[in-house]
């Protein structure tokens, strides 16, 4: 498997312990705005360890990074989460998101401290907005079929859903492992409406996912075009972040270096 193992295996602990993982910045490079901190938010289905191959291209340019391990139970947990994250940065910090770590971030992305906001194949919904209702108004996506739940309300997507759509465009072997650290998540989270919409206030940036088979790759461009985002296209599975870390981390320092 051609992944960062150290790099893996750091992260995966860390969300075993429930904690967040900060990362050291490369002394040898200085960012060149006054953003100095990135913070990014795993989405469902995963943990921290699918910003692994990202973390090390921010770290390189001098950035002091951080991976949240949200608990992805309920919203507002995962919101939680997010801002005790905050509260330990040092300045201005760029807040970024996959999949339903959107969510999270619009909610979250209103602290004085978050300058600009990335998506990365993400929901963005607005305030009090019904997020499922509008996925009801493009084509179904095929991973969706795939969420089983337990007797006690936690939720998996299947080997097969994952494997094949979630991170469809992933070796084999990859998929294989990422589906192994599959965190699961509260059915809380299926009903939760964001009550902040920090977008409506923040520069923001958004990469499409062309290939997407667990968010509607149109419905993506309607939220980024819904929120003047900068936008790219990459033609990736929804997993984007792991099969493209180069495209996505070029768009977090583009975003990073933009702040004033």
């Amino acid at each position: 498997m051609k992944l960062n193992s150290l790099v893996l295996a750091a992260l995966t602990c860390a969300s075993l312990l429930g904690a967040s993982t900060s990362f050291a910045q490369d002394s040898t490079a200085v960012p060149s705005g006054p953003v100095k901190n990135i913070v990014l938010v795993h989405g469902l289905f995963a943990d921290g360890s699918s910003w692994a191959k990202v973390i090390p291209l921010l770290q390189a340019k001098g950035y002091h990074v951080t991976a949240v391990q949200n608990p992805t139970t309920s919203l507002d947990a995962d919101v939680d989460a997010v801002k005790r994250t905050l509260a330990q940065q040092d300045g201005p910090t760029l807040l970024v998101a996959h999949s339903y770590g959107g969510m999270v971030i619009s909610q979250a992305g209103d602290d004085p401290k978050v300058t600009g906001l990335v998506y990365i194949a993400a929901r963005a919904p607005d305030a009090g907005e019904d997020y499922p209702a509008l996925t009801k108004k493009y084509a179904p996506a095929p991973a969706s079929a795939g969420l089983q739940w337990s007797a006690d309300g936690y939720g998996k997507l299947s080997e097969q859903a994952f494997v094949n759509d979630f991170a469809g465009d992933l070796p084999k072997e990859e998929a294989e492992t990422y589906y192994a650290v599959q965190q699961p998540i509260g059915k809380a989270i299926t009903m939760a409406k964001t009550t902040v919409a920090a977008w409506h206030d923040k520069p923001t940036w958004y990469a499409v996912s062309t290939e997407d088979r667990t968010i509607n790759s149109d419905l993506e461009r309607f939220m980024a075009n819904r929120m003047h985002a900068h936008t790219i296209e990459i033609k990736s599975s929804h997993v984007s972040l792991i099969s493209h870390p180069a495209e996505v981390a070029n768009l977090i320092l583009e975003a990073a270096a933009a702040q004033k």
